[in-house]
């Protein structure tokens, strides 16, 4: 395994993530890094999937390059511009040129977000060509073993104005994720939390109840991520009640009649 070049030592991540393995997705990523297959993490919000992306950076020592996708993110921004600085005209390279140089992992988080004339430039990178045409300067830059791309997105807020083409899908192994099984959910909030494990079985039971309400008034349940933060909240001194109120249920909507039925279940459980 290549070691990073020292000018990319600060995309290293240099901790071990705590990341808690809910399937093979371990051994598919490391199988799909061997063998230069680029991979699509599709899943809920909040379900670990930029979590497991830096834990995989880590283990395979590899730097990890992250580009949030929004609508006006262009091809340039991605890909590099020529910038004035005083009297000269620079060349800047953007994330996805910087991680292909760098035998990098560039993880394009919430893909569908970007325009589709934006996205089709990762395609000549995710195919067995695997280079990327710079092509204000008229070169195109090879890309090393090491580097792998990767992409995120959230199914349920699929439309037809915000889907992956199939052009795009099928250049990629797609690895599902899911929120995990209340044990292990209850252990990851322990744990990055501190709370007593009783606390985090409860708000496993609060977020197993908004997820049953997802299409009946929530367009989304209560993350993993979301019960860590009012977790942290109990922890630091905050009343259950009042953690899960702003942690949870605030975040989840702002329909007065929705949030009075959560404030209702918090109720219940603590």
């Amino acid at each position: 395994m290549h070691e990073a070049s020292p000018e990319y030592s600060q995309f290293l991540v240099t901790q071990e993530p705590y990341y808690l393995p809910l399937a093979r997705e371990v051994d598919l990523f490391e199988s799909a890094y061997r063998n230069q297959i680029p991979v699509l993490l599709k899943g809920p919000t909040g379900c670990g999937k930029t979590r497991f992306m830096y834990y995989m950076a880590w283990k395979l020592r590899r730097p990890l390059i992250t580009v949030s996708c929004h609508y006006d993110l262009t091809a340039s921004d991605l890909v590099g511009r020529y910038l004035i600085r005083g009297a000269e005209t620079v060349w800047t390279d953007g994330p996805l040129t910087t991680a292909v140089k760098a035998g990098a992992f560039c993880y394009l988080d919430e893909i569908v977000e970007a325009r589709k004339d934006t996205i089709v430039v990762i395609h000549p990178l995710a195919d067995d060509r695997r280079m990327l045409p710079v092509e204000k300067k008229g070169e195109v830059v090879k890309a090393p073993p090491q580097f792998l791309i990767a992409l995120s997105y959230n199914p349920g807020y699929q439309s037809v104005l915000k889907d992956l083409k199939q052009s795009t899908r099928q250049r990629f192994l797609a690895l599902e994720f899911q929120y995990p099984d209340r044990d292990r959910e209850a252990e990851i909030v322990m744990h990055e939390s501190g709370v007593s494990e009783d606390r985090a079985r409860t708000l496993v039971s609060l977020a197993e109840k908004t997820r049953n309400l997802k299409d009946q008034g929530l367009t989304e349940g209560a993350s993993t991520r979301l019960l860590i933060n009012a977790a942290k909240l109990m922890a630091g001194g905050i009343d259950p009640r009042s953690a899960c109120e702003t942690a949870v249920a605030e975040p989840l909507t702002d329909d007065r009649e929705m949030l009075g039925s959560l404030r209702a279940v918090i109720g219940a459980l603590f």
